[in-house]
């Protein structure tokens, strides 16, 4: 057994960061299935982009879409459609074996739609009816805006991922969004028992943004830490969530635990290990969503060993001291939020381009 294998023991599940025609085509993703136990698979917009702009792989069916459909965004979710369809249909024996706990395929909205509720809620119905399977999970960003979407989306029984989480306090409305949405199906007389959702959290994106500032201010002890702390008391968040009487009324009803998920987990600073936030997350009920390149570092050189609750003292430590260096960390995860939907509407648009120049060429 390699660490991928090995990490499921802990009741950690390893899911890919990426999705793309190659990837199944060659047949690498039924062999990450197969013998590394991969448990799902997660999309956004630039991993679209990435795959639809730096391929040939569309070239043809975006030619023949552009004689049937009126836009480039209609054109682009029916190339995502097909491909988490038949992603899907690949995760579907996974989606069975653990009955129906793991072996999902995450679509997100348009990005444009982050901060329109109402919007965001008919995108997530219209995609979940195209999709058609079981084991996907659309997503929502975990702005405020989509407190009342999730809520909504999960009250119609549709599977949410909740992606764009940065902070704490937001996570804890999140929380609460989940289990209202559940109560509210329950009141109309509808079965909770199929529904699935999680809780995505990005946490390099957290370290990339205050290391640099723990530099100027001489607190060098704590880089590398704030994202890893800062997950473990979501961790905790999730504890009291699932102890709570509230949701243990929920569970009796069928009700499945909302997971949290660790995103944006590959390293971007070289002088730290290169599986630094797989091995310091790794606990039950969790969810790790890594890039190919740190899926092959984890089954390379990943040490195993439950983290996740392990050093709490430690974490809240340095939250505190983070603190008391002045940076306020609510203000840095709302920046984050800003800027990840930024970032997504800039893969989309340069998505759409890429679209509009490959309409033009010959199939």
């Amino acid at each position: 057994m390699n660490p991928l294998n090995q990490i499921q023991k802990q009741g950690q599940s390893i899911w890919l960061d990426l999705l793309d025609r190659e990837i199944m085509d060659s047949g690498k993703l039924q062999d990450l299935i197969d013998n590394d136990d991969l448990g799902g698979l997660t999309s956004n917009p630039s991993i679209f982009e990435k795959a639809i702009s730096g391929s040939a792989d569309y070239d043809e069916d975006i030619v023949i879409l552009s004689k049937k459909e009126g836009n480039n965004p209609a054109i682009f979710f029916d190339l995502a459609i097909a491909d988490i369809q038949r992603a899907a249909d690949l995760f579907k024996p996974v989606y069975d074996k653990t009955n129906g706990t793991n072996g999902f395929v995450s679509l997100e909205v348009s990005p444009y739609l982050a901060r329109d509720t109402d919007a965001t809620i008919e995108q997530v119905r219209d995609l979940w009816k195209r999709v058609n399977r079981k084991n996907v999970m659309i997503k929502i960003p975990g702005t405020k805006e989509g407190l009342v979407a999730i809520r909504e989306c999960l009250r119609e029984g549709i599977n949410i991922n909740i992606t764009l989480l940065f902070g704490l306090p937001r996570y804890r409305e999140i929380t609460e969004a989940f289990m209202g949405g559940l109560e509210d199906r329950l009141k109309e007389g509808n079965s909770i028992k199929e529904i699935s959702s999680v809780a995505s959290f990005f946490l390099s994106r957290i370290d990339v943004m205050v290391d640099p500032m723990l530099e100027e201010k001489g607190a060098q002890r704590l880089k590398g830490k704030i994202a890893i702390a800062s997950a473990k008391k979501a961790y905790q968040i999730y504890l009291e969530m699932i102890s709570s009487e509230r949701f243990k009324k929920l569970e009796e009803q069928g009700a499945q635990r909302q997971r949290v998920l660790w995103a944006s987990t590959g390293t971007k600073d070289p002088s730290f290990s290169d599986v630094l936030y797989v091995e310091n997350l790794i606990g039950k009920d969790t969810i790790n969503t890594l890039p190919m390149e740190t899926i092959d570092a984890f089954r390379d050189h990943g040490k195993v060993a439950e983290t996740l609750t392990k050093e709490l003292d430690e974490s809240n430590k340095a939250m505190e001291d983070l603190e008391k260096t002045g940076i306020d960390i609510d203000k840095i995860t709302q920046k984050l939020e800003n800027e990840g939907i930024e970032k997504f509407i800039q893969a989309y648009d340069k998505l759409m381009k890429s679209i509009e120049s490959k309409k033009h060429k010959e199939s």
